[in-house]
């Protein structure tokens, strides 16, 4: 067990290795004075270099955000009673990553607060995700919030300019709409570039020191938390706790210090697969946390992979490349695990073979706020521990030029660029990276016999689906993802196209090489046009698809392309048999 090592939570280390390896860590954490050095912003932590030392300088206004956003509080919650008693009954986030998941995590977390509008989330370009978006809402009665920090994000001005049409149509045109739209960006030049700001019914402006995915207590997070009519108080209360508790120097005793030394040590150890178990109904944090951890840590050939949402599996089916995380809610509904067992019964199991679990709780959804600064702290420090700078994300515009370039093709030819499918099986079309040699060409089954053989022996499964999110598709890509992780004991992550582009999309190209991609992409029986623009939301997807597809394959990572066929969930349906059928060959 975890023998003479001292931590600020329960945690159960097996391996010698890995309890020498931490405690190494936390001997240099607490020489090297890291927690005072954070807390002061002390940016040597992470780099010598003058250049990147001033753009560090520049991202680490979270650390203040309970206090300077403690003294808005009486705008905010005016703010939010003004919008329930002018009407408003439901709250649309246009954001992607942090300016997204943040306000979903709050949303589902505190559902059942009654009397005060219900905030929604779209961070999709797919046109049925944007349809079922606004399904059921009345465009009078619906706030759209505008999420950006740069201003210039394309998804979500997408969707702004989407839904400032709808709006108008009932309230008299688009100009009118902006009286329904509110824009959360950095002062100018950033707000500039959310059209018609200025006429919207509010603005908020973030310190511009604060990154996209450090911003949950902000304004990102707490314009919504306004909306849902969450006490403002307690919620930051907790994040100014956490903020304090980050002055203790001894990190044995510091709770956020100490899960960053765990994790880094962890993953140069090799146990790079940060696994999170987390209890409904916070059990959007583990998104929340999964794009923190993953777009902060992902570059220079080093990164810890968080796996959300993988049902515990038995023993049998880890490596040991595994983190446990488990993250715990008084009177909250744990996650069940794969086999129906109870999550603590195979936690148990998985400790007692060697793995490491961790397991940190929550008293009530209000501790969020202490939640979310204690990872963003960790996170930090594991980024000191890993040896790069957490605040940066170098690989993230590759995608996005590959789509602008994609667009312009579009632009050109009147057409998207296609990539011919190298085998039919049914109504699924399949296309491989041009790394697997012809001979496994044959048919669909070789295809994906040879690219298996291509997973990294300590690789993980990215299934990426650019289709819309339902209950159902969520459970296809489940049992998915657990037939891949049983046959091939591999990680398994899935994300929805295009949100993890600006999330988990920095790790798999700037993290280490040992990803293995499926992508998932369907036809737009109903696409949408965007306003303003020469593409529908259709296109737009579908280009976001293949950039994010050319930009895998220049970093040399097996990409296997699935075309789902005019029905997407009879086509998820298609995949899991032909996965089957190659896995038994």
């Amino acid at each position: 067990m975890s023998g003479d090592l001292k931590l600020p939570f329960t945690a159960r280390i097996g391996r010698a290795t890995d309890l020498a390896a931490i405690s190494s860590t936390l001997e240099r954490a607490r020489d090297e004075e890291w927690a005072t050095r954070l807390a002061d912003k002390d940016v040597t932590l992470w780099s010598n270099d003058a250049a990147v030392q001033a753009k560090i300088a520049n991202r680490l206004g979270w650390l203040d955000a309970p206090t300077h956003f403690t003294a808005q509080i009486p705008a905010l919650e005016g703010f939010g009673e003004k919008i329930r008693d002018a009407g408003f009954t439901t709250a649309i986030v246009a954001g992607m990553g942090g300016s997204s998941l943040a306000p979903e995590v709050l949303a589902t977390a505190f559902a059942e607060i009654d009397d005060w509008l219900k905030v929604r989330v779209c961070d999709s370009t797919d046109p049925a995700a944007v349809a079922a978006a606004l399904r059921g809402l009345d465009p009078k009665k619906t706030l759209v919030i505008v999420a950006s920090k740069s201003g210039t994000t394309t998804e979500t001005l997408s969707f702004a300019a989407y839904a400032a049409e709808w709006i108008g149509a009932a309230v008299g045109g688009a100009e009118s709409a902006l009286s329904s739209m509110i824009a959360i960006s950095d002062p100018s030049p950033c707000i500039d570039g959310i059209p018609g700001n200025e006429k919207m019914l509010d603005r908020f402006l973030n310190p511009a020191d604060i990154g996209g995915r450090y911003s949950a207590l902000s304004f990102v997070g707490l314009v919504p938390a306004s909306l849902l009519g969450i006490d403002l108080d307690p919620l930051l209360a907790a994040g100014s706790v956490a903020a304090a508790e980050l002055r203790e120097p001894e990190p044995t005793a510091n709770r956020a210090v100490a899960l960053g030394v765990v994790i880094g040590a962890l993953a140069r150890e090799g146990r790079d697969k940060l696994t999170l178990v987390v209890d409904a109904p916070i059990d959007g944090f583990g998104a929340w946390a999964e794009q923190l951890v993953a777009e902060s840590t992902g570059k220079h050939g080093v990164g810890v992979v968080p796996v959300d949402g993988e049902l515990l599996g038995a023993v049998a089916e880890y490596q040991d490349d595994r983190l446990f995380v488990r993250i715990s809610l008084d009177g909250g509904r744990p996650p069940v695990a794969a086999d129906g067992n109870s999550v603590g019964t195979r936690l148990n199991e998985l400790a007692a073979a060697g793995h490491p679990v961790i397991e940190l709780s929550l008293s009530d959804p209000i501790d969020l706020g202490g939640e979310f600064m204690r990872w963003e702290i960790a996170t930090a420090i594991a980024g000191v521990v890993l040896g790069i700078n957490p605040f940066d994300e170098p690989n993230v515009t590759e995608s996005k030029n590959n789509t602008v370039a994609v667009l312009g093709e579009l632009a050109a030819a009147g057409r998207l660029p296609e990539l011919a499918p190298k085998a039919v099986d049914g109504a699924l079309q399949i296309w491989v990276d041009n790394a697997l040699p012809a001979a496994f060409s044959d048919d669909a089954v070789k295809l994906v016999v040879g690219q298996l053989q291509r997973l990294a022996p300590r690789g993980y499964v990215g299934i990426h689906a650019y289709i819309a999110t339902t209950p159902e598709r969520t459970a296809a890509l489940t049992s998915l993802r657990l037939l891949l992780r049983d046959a091939t004991h591999r990680a398994t992550t899935v994300g929805y196209g295009p949100r993890f582009l600006h999330s988990t999309g920095q790790l798999h190209k700037g993290g280490t090489a040992t990803g293995w991609f499926v992508q998932l992409v369907t036809n737009h029986p109903a696409d949408i046009n965007i306003p303003g623009k020469p593409f529908s939301f259709g296109q737009l997807v579908d280009a976001q698809s293949l950039g994010d597809a050319r930009s895998l394959v220049d970093h040399g990572l097996p990409v296997l392309r699935i075309h789902l066929g005019a029905d997407p969930d009879a086509g998820l349906a298609a995949v899991e048999s032909l996965f089957r059928r190659a896995l038994n060959t």
